[in-house]
């Protein structure tokens, strides 16, 4: 099982879950390409009557290949729903765990009818640590286009020589190609080959000024402690940064100054290293020397829930402020993703926001809100919201759940998926479960004031999922 970081960062080790899923994988593509060259074979050796001989043996006949198993869990048409007392007698034992200090709050809907078939202090306001970030995935969906893409640009600065790298809020950038955590991010490398194309032959680079005007305010949010920014995940939010503000690319620890260390790689990747890089402001009208662009919005809302990604998350948290015509800031952020929350319906009354990622201890959230727009993302009432449940991590296979909830050999995999959260003290797991009767539900499970080591409780709630998921409940 992985270490959580705060606010649901997942530190990767080794674990046996991993490499028994890597020798799995193997063995599947293995299979899959001896299928396929079954398959050529057995195409181009029928005849016209349809046989299956083959004609480089004579007489010799290649077996039928069925269609494969389903690696998934599929929903049944027909699906019973839980009977909700069955399920109360199920789920509360696991809810009363001694680990998990009585303080758990809890709900579990079903997502055909919107039924509540669970619901334990789920009105109740709660800190929600990182589960918070699926209310700022639903209003960044339902506010941007989810086929929209974050542009970073370079123009020509105020003097000969000078370039200016001009953040559009996109924290993945990529300093390598492709990138290590980001699957279609846009490259440095790519940047850099359009400023040297644009600039007149022979012009030397020698200063490289980062404008970071885009985003404002603090860079880190009432409710973090000093030690959060920069640590192995979070990082002060601005709005120039290279791979997630990662001191390395692919490893955990984040940078102190995400805006330099974006100037200082397209310094590099234009063959300067050692030109002077500094925080500015681009001239007004300059011409522009190349731009680049990130992955579409929902697959950037997707990377942000699966990884939990803190900066990402406070990104697109800032863009949703940014098209609501409110400060792209902690605070504006904020009240654009409760507003938007409440134009697409959701109950807002009792949630309460002071940034975009849920590593704010003064961020409350109710764990019905939470079931809420999961239920709507899941069966459409909340209109392009659809990333929002392919963005959840799959237990035991990816994400911050790739070492967790993979004990039960009996369990289909693909059927327990969440959005992890994680602080001192608080613990969550929301998302959809698919159950043993093939009904897909939703469910919230937030517990605040606990004092173990993290591994305990993270196991105890990934018990309740997986009862869930076991469970006919009838």
């Amino acid at each position: 099982m992985g270490t959580i970081a705060p606010s649901g960062s997942t530190s990767v080790t080794p674990s046996y879950g991993r490499l028994r899923r890597r020798l799995v994988g193997a063995l599947l593509a293995v299979l899959l390409v001896a299928a396929l060259a079954a398959g050529a074979v057995v195409y181009l050796g029928r005849d016209d009557g349809g046989a299956t001989a083959d004609p480089a043996v004579p007489g010799a006949e290649l077996p039928e290949v069925g269609e494969p198993d389903p690696v998934l869990a599929a929903l049944a048409p027909d699906a019973p729903a839980p009977d909700p007392a069955a399920l109360a007698g199920t789920l509360g034992p696991l809810l009363a765990v001694p680990v998990l200090a009585g303080g758990v709050s809890a709900e579990v809907v079903d997502v055909a009818t919107g039924d509540v078939l669970l619901d334990d202090g789920a009105g109740d306001p709660v800190t929600p640590a990182s589960t918070a970030k699926l209310l700022t995935a639903v209003a960044a969906l339902t506010t941007l286009d989810p086929e929209d893409t974050l542009e970073t640009t370079v123009v020509a600065g105020a003097a000969p020589g000078e370039v200016v790298l001009v953040g559009g809020g996109d924290p993945t950038l990529s300093t390598t190609a492709p990138s290590q955590t980001y699957p279609g991010a846009a490259t440095v490398a790519d940047l850099a080959a359009q400023v040297r194309a644009a600039l007149p032959a022979g012009t030397p680079v020698s200063r490289v000024v980062v404008d970071n005007s885009l985003f404002e305010g603090p860079l880190t949010a009432e409710g973090w402690g000093v030690e959060d920014a920069p640590s192995s995940y979070a990082s002060p939010v601005t709005a120039t940064a290279v791979d997630g503000a990662r001191v390395t690319p692919g490893e955990n620890a984040r940078s102190g100054a995400p805006g330099t260390d974006a100037g200082r790689a397209l310094a590099e990747a234009l063959g300067v290293p050692a030109a002077t890089v500094e925080l500015g402001e681009a001239p007004e009208g300059a011409a522009r020397l190349g731009a680049v662009r990130s992955a579409p919005v929902a697959r950037l809302v997707e990377q942000a829930l699966s990884l939990s990604d803190n900066l990402l998350a406070e990104s697109l948290a800032r863009h949703v402020a940014l098209a609501r015509d409110l400060p792209a800031s902690f605070e504006g952020s904020a009240e654009a993703v409760t507003a938007a929350l409440a134009d697409a319906g959701v109950d807002t009354a009792d949630v309460e926001l002071h940034d975009g990622s849920g590593l704010s201890r003064l961020d409350l959230v109710t764990p019905a809100v939470l079931t809420e727009v999961l239920a709507g993302a899941a069966d459409g009432s909340l209109a392009d919201a659809s990333a929002v449940v392919s963005g959840l991590a799959v237990a035991g296979y990816d994400g911050t759940l790739t070492d967790r909830g993979d004990d039960d050999p009996a369990t289909t995999p693909g059927t327990v998926r969440g959005k992890t959260g994680t602080l001192l003290g608080v613990h969550g797991l929301a998302g959809t479960v698919v159950t043993a009767d093939g009904r897909l539900l939703a469910y919230a499970l937030v517990a605040n004031g606990t004092t173990g080591g993290g591994g305990p409780e993270e196991a105890a709630l990934d018990d309740v999922a997986a009862a869930l998921a076991a469970c006919g409940c009838r």
